[in-house]
């Protein structure tokens, strides 16, 4: 799970039409009626704290469970290689974006894109919404490894042979293997379809309650508790991966699990598929989109260096996905030498039985005469079934390893809604037993098709299209001069132009070239998933029904109904203000402000009026570089955007 994301407890409520962003200088003499701004956010304790948290919350089971599952299901090699193409063009650009957008305004995600795009304000609430999918099956999946690690205390392994009742074998386990079998019927217990509703798993059901029980409890502590654990949360996992890789590497069959990773099959990139995973990958491990990034990033101090903690964390993450995936691929190439050596031995078995009727008297066998027939490797009897598997009878199958290996694996809120912020572990609790009620979607019998439903479609899709308009939002409406201007007063020295480029063109064409094309898949391909058919005791490729596209359709459109509705409500907001109709906002934070231009160093270090007899309006503060900006008349200007504490 992820690390718990930071919230504003210490904060202090501020009034309507103030703004709580806060100057870099303390001011030290305030006239009578001016407007006390509020005290500082909470700071991290020291930077490796901070590099922890943003590498704790970005490695997770995106990297663990979702990379692998990826780059197993979509070409190894070939997806590695267009996973590492979109993280340089696409990933790190978009993650400094966002640390530097954070560390800049010093808000949550929902403060940070009202400063910046006021009109575009429903992008944070996009993004919350976003996160509340993602942990809704991503909690399932905790859920699915407590009941594995339950098991795992038997022995033998519950997974380790069929199970046998009344001296039979289990035959839907004997037509596959023990590990798949435990997984489709002990575990999921599942149905043959999605159609299939309303019978749940009580197992995974309390397996779940506890897993939300877990997450509740470290989030009502937030960035409190998160500190004293985020040592030890940050650096175990790589002590357990290692720990893993050196024994998995031991396996026979690793060498092969990690050859098939590596080797590309590259025309696998001609499936708009595989690009919109490979891309939506980025953001999951990256945590792009989700506001956690912004809201890490806002408790810096605004001269930390952003640029070279987006290089860091993104080059952190890659190498940690590729641990994971080389601990995994390793393990599935011994599972399917073992798996593919049973299947020779099976065959050897049926070719020595055939062997003493005279029914194979005609051709030569794969052991030589003398030899112990269970001495045969796995390429002996491949290379013999080439040559003569086609004279035998049905009985006598191949036994390819590459088959086996291509068998399946598997506090925004708080910063705007005062209210909220002084109840914290209330909304905290009650946002735990939401997510559980509505997790128990994912605990029917049926629940791993909507688990796949979501992490294909409802909740990558919405992503996507956050990110579009993060992107959007910097780039054009702010500016990506504008941008990389505050970015230089931050950092006191201006990050390479081609950031520049990629934020206004390749990212943002990139994004909205894959987001047009999965719509236009999804209208053109009827969307399918991939059931376990007990009878076959295998796998099949089924369509949605209507209703599940129904509900992924409805699902994607609540996720990013607040973009529109804000945007409206900020345009009639705005309408009405031009109109001399009450408008209880003022200015927008970043329309307050003009940058200086006189080099005269005592004008450069106060914000001065341009008009000293002009009527004292409302203090408003940038949150950084205030000594570069002078205050801009506010009374006869048009109000063109919402100010972040109206709670739009």
């Amino acid at each position: 799970m992820k690390t718990p994301l930071p919230t504003d407890e210490e904060g202090v409520h501020v009034p309507d039409g103030q703004s709580d962003t806060v100057p870099l200088e303390p001011i030290s003499e305030q006239a009578e009626g001016d407007v006390v701004p509020e005290p500082g956010r909470p700071a991290w304790d020291s930077k490796l704290q901070y590099v922890l948290a943003q590498v704790g919350f970005s490695v997770g089971l995106g990297n663990v469970w979702r990379f692998p599952y990826l780059c197993h299901q979509n070409g190894g090699g070939a997806f590695l290689l267009l996973y590492v193409l979109l993280l340089m063009l696409v990933g790190v650009p978009l993650f400094f974006l966002e640390l530097a957008a954070g560390q800049s305004v010093r808000q949550g995600s929902i403060g940070v894109w009202k400063h910046i795009a006021p009109r575009l304000a429903g992008i944070g609430y996009s993004s919350c919404m976003v996160c509340f999918y993602v942990a809704l099956y991503y909690n399932v999946i905790i859920a699915w490894s407590l009941f594995y690690l339950g098991n795992s205390f038997q022995s033998p392994l519950p997974w380790e042979q069929c199970p046998i009742y009344s001296n039979f074998t289990v035959q839907e386990c004997s037509r596959t293997s023990p590990t798949t079998y435990f997984w489709f019927r002990e575990a999921l217990d599942i149905t043959d379809s999605i159609d299939q509703t309303g019978q749940f798993n009580p197992i995974m059901t309390g397996s779940l309650m506890a897993a939300w029980v877990i997450v509740c409890l470290a989030m009502i502590k937030g960035i409190k508790s998160s500190a004293k654990v985020m040592y030890f949360s940050s650096v175990f996992p790589y002590i357990v991966l290692l720990c893993f890789l050196m024994r998995g590497l031991l396996l026979d069959g690793a060498s092969e699990g990690i050859s098939y990773m590596f080797y590309p099959k590259l025309q696998i990139w001609g499936e708009v598929q595989v690009w919109r995973q490979a891309a939506t990958q980025v953001f999951f491990a990256l945590g792009l989109g989700f506001g956690s990034v912004i809201a890490y990033s806002s408790y810096n101090p605004p001269n930390n260096n952003c640029h070279r903690d987006a290089l860091m964390v993104s080059v952190i993450n890659l190498l940690t996905s590729v641990l994971a995936s080389l601990v995994v691929f390793a393990v599935l190439g011994f599972r399917a030498k073992s798996m593919a050596m049973a299947c020779v031995l099976r065959n050897v078995g049926l070719l020595t039985e055939m062997s003493a009727m005279g029914s194979t008297q005609h051709l030569p066998l794969p052991w030589a005469s003398g030899s112990d027939p269970g001495s045969v490797s796995l390429r002996e009897y491949r290379q013999w079934f080439q040559q003569y598997g086609a004279q035998i009878g049905s009985g006598i199958t191949d036994c390819s390893l590459e088959e086996e290996m291509n068998q399946g694996i598997l506090t925004p809120l708080s910063d705007n809604f005062h209210l909220l912020r002084r109840h914290k572990t209330l909304l905290t609790v009650a946002s735990c037993i939401l997510g559980f009620l509505i997790g128990l979607l994912f605990t029917q019998r049926s629940g791993n098709y909507f688990v796949t439903m979501f992490d294909d479609y409802s909740a990558t899709l919405p992503l996507i299209i956050v990110v579009v308009f993060e992107t959007f939002a910097v780039s054009w409406i702010y500016g990506a001069d504008r941008f990389l201007d505050d970015i230089e007063v931050m950092l006191q020295w201006r990050p390479p132009v081609v950031y520049k480029y990629l934020w206004q063109f390749v990212c943002l064409l990139a994004m909205v070239g894959l987001l047009g094309a999965s719509l236009l898949r999804m209208f053109f391909k009827w969307p399918t998933y991939t059931a376990w058919n007990q009878s076959m005791a295998s796998e099949k490729v089924l369509p949605y029904p209507g209703w599940a596209l129904a509900l992924l359709s409805l699902l994607i459109l609540l996720a990013c109904l607040p973009l529109p509705v804000l945007y409206i409500h900020t345009h009639l907001r705005r309408c009405l203000g031009s109109q001399g109709g009450p408008l209880e906002a003022g200015l927008s934070h970043r329309d307050t402000y003009v940058k200086c231009e006189t080099d005269e160093p005592a004008a450069a270090q106060q914000l001065i009026p341009l008009e000293e007899e002009q009527e004292a309006g409302r203090a408003s503060f940038l949150s950084l570089g205030a000594e570069h900006y002078r205050l801009l008349p506010q009374k006869d200007l048009v109000e063109e955007d919402i100010e972040e504490d109206t709670g739009v």
